[in-house]
C-alpha cells in the first residue's frame, strides 16, 4: 500500500495550517525504505499527550510510518502488569521527533513531550521457532519486540484481544533481565522529563 494512502486517516483528522505536527512526505525519493524493515533500522518513539485525557502514545516503525496505539498508563516494566493500549491510525515517521502544543480545537489539542525513543528489534515467531515478518506478527494479533531506548529496555509484547465494540490490545512486559516486577517504571506524567528536550509538560506548554 503506498504511502500516502496509510497516512491518508492522519491527514484528515488534521488542518496542518493550524497543527504544527508533521504532514508526512508524499514521496521518499533517495531514501532507502529497506532500511525501515532491517533489525537495526527500526525506530521506537513514546510520547506523553496532554490532550483531552492524559495517555502515553507508544510507536512503532513498520515500513515507512509509525503504527501507533495509546496507552493510558504507559508501558510497565513488571512482566505481571498488563497495560492496555488502543490503536490509533498511522503516523508519519516524521513524528518521531514531534514535540510541541497542538492547538485547542484541533484534534488531539494539548501539550506533547518525546518522553523516550530509540530502536527496537522483531522477536517473533512461529510455532515451529521460525522468525514471522513483524507486520505480519501484528496482523495475526501478536507481536514480540525487544526496545533499546533510553528508558524502556528489553522484551515487550502487543497482544490483540476484543473487548467491546472497539479492538483493543495489551502491551506487556517480558520476563527477561530487564524486567523489574514490582516497578512500574513509569514516572507521573506531569513531573516526566522529555529525552529530546529535558523539558516537561508544562514547560512545553509555557515555552510554545
Amino acid at each position: 500500500m503506498a504511502e500516502k494512502d496509510r497516512l491518508r486517516t492522519y491527514r484528515g483528522k488534521r488542518h496542518f495550517d493550524r497543527t504544527k505536527e508533521p504532514q508526512g512526505a508524499e514521496e521518499r525519493r533517495g531514501r532507502d525504505v529497506s532500511d525501515a524493515s532491517s533489525d537495526e533500522g527500526r525506530h521506537f518513539v513514546v510520547q506523553i499527550h496532554d490532550a483531552s485525557t492524559m495517555h502515553f502514545d507508544f510507536r512503532l516503525q513498520v515500513d515507512d510510518v509509525l503504527k501507533s496505539w495509546s496507552v493510558p498508563k504507559g508501558p510497565s516494566a513488571d512482566p505481571q502488569d498488563k497495560r492496555l493500549a488502543m490503536p490509533t491510525e498511522d503516523h508519519p515517521l516524521e513524528y518521531e521527533e514531534f514535540e510541541g502544543v497542538i492547538a485547542e480545537g484541533e484534534y488531539g489539542g494539548g501539550t506533547v513531550i518525546v518522553w523516550d525513543r530509540g530502536t527496537y528489534r522483531p522477536m517473533s515467531h512461529d510455532r515451529r521457532g521460525r522468525s514471522v515478518p513483524f507486520d505480519e506478527a501484528l496482523e495475526r494479533g501478536h507481536a514480540r519486540f525487544w526496545l533499546d531506548g533510553s528508558k524502556l529496555h528489553g522484551g515487550y509484547a502487543l497482544t490483540r484481544f476484543r473487548g467491546g465494540e472497539r479492538e483493543a490490545w495489551l502491551l506487556v512486559k517480558t520476563d527477561d533481565e530487564r524486567a523489574r516486577p514490582g516497578d512500574p517504571g513509569t514516572p507521573d506524567p506531569r513531573r516526566a522529563r522529555s529525552v529530546r528536550s529535558g523539558r516537561t509538560l508544562r514547560q512545553v506548554a509555557r515555552e510554545e
